[in-house]
């Protein structure tokens, strides 16, 4: 499993190169079908970009930050700025191919 990140130590993990953030809850199916994919690209892609999670459940304060209202949603942030949102279950390459518009 990646990678799960809170408040504490959110913005540090965020702040430097490109970080996939999926913002999951242990309730969602998706979410759950989501997750090995996610575990493999953060394999694949470990010299280009970070991949963390994010339980909306323990971290509410950044869920409303970045405004998630479903899960699981996938943020992309560049330098510590969110880039791109993808919302929903995604096929591995279709998340793969837009992660790495952004390296």
């Amino acid at each position: 499993m990646g990678k799960i990140i809170n408040s504490t130590n959110f913005e540090q993990e965020v702040n430097d190169g490109v970080v996939v953030v999926d913002f999951f809850a242990t309730w969602c199916g998706p979410c759950k079908m989501l997750a090995p994919i996610f575990e493999q690209l953060s394999v694949e892609m470990k010299d280009d970009a970070k991949f963390v999670k994010v339980d909306i459940d323990k971290s509410l304060e950044i869920a409303r930050k970045y405004m998630i209202s479903s899960v699981p949603t996938m943020m992309i942030f560049k330098d510590g700025k969110p880039v791109d949102t993808m919302v929903g279950f995604m096929q591995k390459e279709s998340i793969k191919s837009k992660v790495e518009s952004h390296i």
